[in-house]
């Protein structure tokens, strides 16, 4: 591994909201960097200013914050590297293309696109649907390698329209190391000419990443696998350029909960899932949900997110973020695509939901209620209901009548399970809980208890006709604990309007 000090950098493109691969991508270069005492950067690469969305740059770096990954360099960061938005560096890019072209390692290409899509049509209609430019077909075509130089001179002077190619050389092996994959080899006869700068005066990709990488210093490449086919041009460029070219990493693919293809932008609400750290509302009103406001706890998506494409080696599947730095390392990645599984996300979330204290539930709670409720009793129903809740919101749903008395009782449950001698036990059992003098959980179940056994009744004969006309639910936390939380007056009046309104069900059967 290179001993140049480590410096990484996250490059998205302004081109719409951050998808939770490119958070991945965004973490792993974080946990990279904190685990070897490097620097973590960003980098926004708006060289395609035909794509560009206003608004994604604000949403990456809002969403980097919520996550709790934010680099230490980069726009509105600052730092000795800038500028960190590469249209701001633009005057910088041309001499190294020129350069390139002095060197013959690159050339003017002023074939209009009007000529290039004829050449592909008529090489389509000869067989050849992948027509390409490159080191064969570049010999007829209008560029600087085959027009004579004072035609290239004027038709620079005249200001004609031209993109700079490279030249990639025939039939040659590029073989470079990936600290993910291993060894890669490909020849370039699989390769074009790639443009590398473009006639808007703007650097594509390819020259930008690889001039910006080497300016900043970058010592690891760690990005997505769709740009392993670009890797082989980056690491010609370098040696161009003669530079060291920097560590690469390529990261499996997120993939679809089916396994089949990769998990886009566009899959998440149509799955039922959001794809998006945050909310994103487009130009036109659309809103693709995130975890943020779908009541994700940040540690949970990133613990999730984590785990998609990397194992620690051990059992462990809960990590705080400083954990994940520490038992962070590119060689336990994976190279195979990595399925997103929804449910075990979820699954995420109710661990660290449990794990967070009554109280801090509570005022999480206290957000999503009226403010009527002190703080003290949401605590309890934070206590009863989060064995049983994924959000925090959902303990004021599944547990309403915690807090209010229900005015729905569950028809099937009632139809199923209660029988004409119910309604008569219930009563019997409101009389002894008059009775109680601590109604505490425990001093309610003794009694319970006791009742049962004066009546020779198995447990299911009243608990659940109980909890019905107390709750209007068939299940959830357990009774004892409801009724001591709500309180000897109110569960007895409870019971009382809860079998005037189970009998008039009882009745429709």
């Amino acid at each position: 591994m290179s001993q140049k000090p480590v410096r990484v950098r996250f490059a998205p493109s302004p081109t719409g909201p951050l998808h939770m691969g490119g958070v991945r991508t965004a973490l792993y270069n974080y946990l990279f960097a904190k685990k070897n005492n490097g620097t973590f950067l960003i980098r926004i690469e708006d060289t395609d200013q035909t794509r560009f969305v206003p608004g994604a740059q604000e949403y990456i770096m809002d969403a980097l914050k919520w996550c709790g990954i934010m680099p230490t360099e980069g726009p509105e960061i600052g730092g000795d590297f800038g500028p960190y938005i590469q249209s701001e560096r633009k005057d910088m890019y041309r001499p190294y293309a020129e350069q390139l072209v002095k060197e013959d390692k690159a050339y003017y290409a002023f074939d209009t696109a009007e000529e290039l899509d004829n050449m592909r049509e008529q090489a389509k209609q000869m067989g050849m649907p992948n027509w390409q430019y490159n080191s064969v077909t570049r010999s007829s075509l209008r560029n600087s390698l085959t027009l004579p130089q004072t035609e290239v001179e004027k038709l620079l002077a005249e200001g004609a329209q031209y993109v700079i190619r490279m030249k990639m050389p025939r039939n040659r092996d590029i073989r470079f190391h990936d600290l993910i994959r291993g060894w890669v080899v490909v020849n370039t006869n699989n390769l074009d000419d790639k443009v590398l700068f473009k006639s808007d005066g703007m650097p594509t990709y390819h020259l930008a990443n690889i001039v910006d990488d080497y300016l900043m210093k970058i010592s690891h490449v760690i990005r997505g696998e769709e740009w392993l086919p670009s890797a082989p041009l980056h690491v010609l460029l370098y040696e161009a350029f003669d530079w060291d070219a920097p560590e690469f990493a390529h990261l499996p693919l997120l993939l679809r909960p089916d396994g089949n293809g990769k998990l886009s932008k566009r899959d998440g609400d149509r799955l039922g899932f959001p794809v998006f750290p945050t909310d994103w509302t487009t130009a036109e009103g659309e809103l693709y949900s995130g975890y943020r406001e779908k009541g994700y706890f940040k540690d949970a998506f990133i613990n999730m997110l984590a785990l998609l494409g990397w194992n620690p080696g051990t059992t462990q599947e809960l990590f705080s973020l400083e954990e994940l730095v520490e038992a962070f390392s590119l060689e336990r990645v994976s190279k195979a695509g990595a399925k997103f599984d929804p449910d075990k996300t979820k699954w995420f979330q109710q661990q660290y939901l449990r794990a967070h204290s009554d109280v801090e539930l509570a005022e999480l709670l206290s957000i999503h209620t009226d403010g009527s409720h002190s703080l003290e009793k949401l605590e309890m129903v934070c206590h009863l209901m989060k064995e049983r809740a994924t959000f925090v919101q959902d303990m004021l749903v599944d547990g309403a009548y915690l807090l209010a008395r229900p005015n729905v009782y569950d028809k099937e449950t009632i139809k199923k399970k209660w029988k004409a001698e119910t309604f008569e036990l219930v009563r019997e059992w409101s009389e002894e809980l008059k009775a109680i003098e601590n109604f505490v959980a425990t001093e309610i179940e003794s009694t319970f208890k006791a009742y049962l056994a004066k009546k020779e009744l198995g447990i299911g004969a009243v608990l659940l006709p109980f909890r019905l006309s107390v709750t209007g639910v068939g299940a959830g936390p357990g009774m004892f604990d409801i009724a001591a939380f709500l309180g000897k007056e109110e569960v007895v009046q409870r019971i009382e309007l809860g079998l005037i309104a189970i009998e008039s069900i009882f009745n429709e059967a």
